[in-house]
């Protein structure tokens, strides 16, 4: 079997076979992680599209100073970024669609809790966001967050700790 690096420099040369090869081997993880950033599978499939289309694009000038792996969950995590800005933005525009003060659908409660959670995920520092994200939705260790990001383990490890202390002064208020 192929490495990514491998599939990658094919593509380069004009093979977009291997293109779909990575894409086979890398969908799975990337949907999951959408799965557990959304728990909707249009969204996710639609965010896992939108990656692979990026990646399309972006993989011709791969440097090959990472491993593809890397580089494929930091455009997902910049992805998940844009969704949260994104569904930030559309929420407020919606405010006069709410429902009547007073009223409340219970049975939503726990998707208007984790939206609730998301939404103030997306408004932390962006290294304190990355490192959530990665924790959370992706359920990674601080070693590989860490690497991926380019950080000391315990850096990663202080930028959750200093991520949780602000969501939970957050909630408080």
């Amino acid at each position: 079997m192929k490495t990514d690096h491998e599939l990658i420099k094919e593509f380069q040369d004009g093979n977009e076979a291997a293109f779909n090869e990575l894409v086979k081997r890398h969908l799975p993880d990337t949907y999951g992680f959408f799965i557990k950033f959304t728990k909707d599978e249009i969204e996710a499939e639609d965010l896992a599209q939108d990656v692979f289309i990026k990646m399309f694009k972006a993989l011709k000038k791969f440097r090959f100073e990472s491993e593809f792996k890397t580089y494929l969950f930091r455009a997902n995590i910049n992805m998940s970024n844009s969704y949260l800005r994104r569904n930030k933005w559309r929420n407020l525009l919606h405010l006069d669609q709410m429902p009547e003060p007073g009223y409340m659908d219970t049975s939503h409660e726990d998707e208007w809790r984790r939206k609730e959670l998301w939404d103030a995920v997306a408004i932390l520092p962006s290294r304190q966001r990355m490192v959530v994200t990665m924790r959370i939705a992706q359920e990674m260790p601080y070693r590989e967050i860490s690497e991926i990001m380019g950080i000391s383990e315990n850096s990663a490890k202080v930028n959750y700790h200093h991520a949780v202390k602000t969501l939970k002064d957050f909630f408080e208020d």
